[in-house]
């Protein structure tokens, strides 16, 4: 038996960056995806490739769709139980809804439960890569790469380390953060499909004691990435003007560290100033562009335009607790939405919105060779999207006329309810039980 398998369906990707190609986006409205061994081999037309290797076995899934494994480069897996604590700000939401349940993280059973259903439902809404904030708590941490291995799923987290401002169990001392945080590298580090990502909460909560023992551990081993937050919400920046009077601004707090460059991914940047884009986009960080909870925590517009222009690389997150769930197509939704209204907006159009949910994200992560499109050569990361028969998508799709159209009804009408199937590395990670 051929151990090629070719699967036909209407193909989207972006190979290249529509932000600077206009012919970015590749439609096969009959595509065939050709896998050899978790690889992918050929992609295109599927006569074309079936051409190449006719002894493929072949599985039908004409009128549906696929697109590359959804990237998401920035949530936290505690907050899956306390998603809809509307109506707060930043600081206020952190303080009633985020760090209490945080905190029940102490509980590994606890911990355990919350990492599964985290995972589940990543799967579920067609997402094989994330980059996540832990716990605060190493067991809690471990639990979560645990399972992880176990999914299949390709995730890069850490401990999340705070030393002040926080709920006093959340803290931790520098030295009892650096053991924790070297033993959870030596047991998760590069195992499988894991990565590990150092990962202070913010400068708000980190003194500087904190940050210098984050700059060791990326001293100390190779390939780690890097995460935080950055100018998040007005208030936010204020305090940390107030913590660190020695800095001109919130970015210069993490470059005295040395944190930045490829593979460092600092979510939000709704508040920046130019000179801080400019540094960003000279150092090669990148920011996890997170519309819905930017909106739903009252932090404001992402100047989108100006990151453009400035040559920042960014990609979509969601947040979860902070935004409104899971759904990488819903955060591309919201990000086109939140740019009709800014006052400097940016069209995203499909092709940018695909761009963001794949393959920009995996370059923030430094995976852009590995995943994020269906180049030859590529990990066959993907999900195929069917919409249930009587949806409104379904009822959309049968009118558009033409594959991008179809994409943009996806972004707008999709969620879990037509993700059919999602493999990573050609195995399958999430299959539907519907019809």
């Amino acid at each position: 038996m051929s151990d090629f398998e070719l699967l036909r369906a209407t193909l989207l990707h972006t190979p290249a960056n529509p932000f600077q190609n206009e012919g970015a986006l590749t439609c096969h409205e009959d595509g065939g995806l050709l896998i050899q061994n978790g690889r992918i081999v050929a992609s295109g037309d599927y006569s074309t490739v079936r051409a190449t290797c006719s002894g493929a076995t072949t599985v039908d899934w004409r009128g549906g769709f696929l697109l590359p494994g959804l990237v998401d480069t920035h949530l936290h897996y505690p907050q899956l139980r306390i998603i809809g604590g509307l109506g707060r700000t930043l600081l206020d939401w952190l303080e009633q809804v985020a760090l209490p349940e945080e905190a029940r993280m102490a509980d590994v059973t606890y911990a355990t439960e919350t990492a599964q259903g985290f995972l589940q439902a990543l799967a579920a809404h067609g997402t094989t890569t994330a980059l996540v904030f832990g716990a605060h708590f190493a067991p809690a941490t471990a639990a979560l790469f645990e399972a992880a291995a176990d999914s299949g799923l390709r995730i890069v987290s850490g401990l999340v380390v705070s030393d002040r401002f926080l709920r006093p169990e959340l803290h931790q001392s520098p030295p009892e953060a650096y053991r924790d945080s070297t033993e959870l590298i030596r047991s998760f580090h590069r195992q499988g499909r894991l990565l590990y990502a150092v990962t202070p909460r913010f400068a708000l909560s980190t003194t500087e004691a904190m940050l210098e023992m984050c700059q060791t551990l990326l001293t100390e081993h190779e390939g780690l990435r890097f995460q935080t937050h950055l100018n998040e919400n007005a208030r936010e920046v204020a305090e940390v003007a107030r913590f660190f009077p020695w800095s001109s601004d919130y970015l210069a707090v993490y470059e005295r560290y040395g944190f930045g460059g490829q593979g460092a991914v600092m979510a939000h940047n709704v508040q920046s100033t130019n000179s801080e884009l400019e540094r960003l986009a000279a150092a090669g960080t990148s920011i996890a562009h997170c519309p819905s909870s930017n909106a739903a925590l009252g932090s404001g517009i992402f100047p989108l335009r100006r990151h453009v222009d400035a040559g920042v690389h960014f990609a979509l997150g969601t947040d979860v607790g902070g935004g409104t769930g899971f759904g990488m197509l819903k955060e591309g939704l919201q990000a086109h939405l939140m740019q009709r209204v800014a006052s400097e907006g940016v069209v995203l159009d499909p092709a940018r919105l695909l761009y963001l949910s794949t393959l920009a994200g995996a370059e923030a992560l430094g995976l852009g060779a590995e995943i994020g499109d269906f180049r030859p050569g590529k990990a066959a990361d993907f999900v195929h999207l069917c919409p249930p028969d009587g949806s409104e998508l379904a009822a959309v799709l049968r009118r558009v006329e033409s594959p991008a159209q179809a994409l943009a009804a996806l972004f707008t009408l999709a969620g879990s309810e037509s993700v059919r199937e999602v493999r990573v590395e050609g195995t399958v990670v999430y299959r539907s039980s519907g019809p």
